[in-house]
């Protein structure tokens, strides 16, 4: 089981991409960026959001 280090929250994924936190919202709701809902939150693994970060130019 993971523990909380490996998903992080919108506001960290928008600082690894470089982007707004909205952005990264954004990006999980078109399915661009694999991410989860729990409750009103996004979730998303470290290792999605890095290979995101380099499959698109970062």
């Amino acid at each position: 089981m993971a523990n909380g280090k490996d998903f992080l929250r919108s506001k960290d994924v928008a600082w690894i991409l470089d982007c707004s936190p909205d952005d990264a919202v954004e990006l999980a709701r078109r399915g661009k960026l694999k991410a989860t809902k729990s409750g009103r939150f996004w979730r998303y693994a470290r290792r999605d959001v890095l290979k995101y970060k380099r499959e698109n130019g970062g």
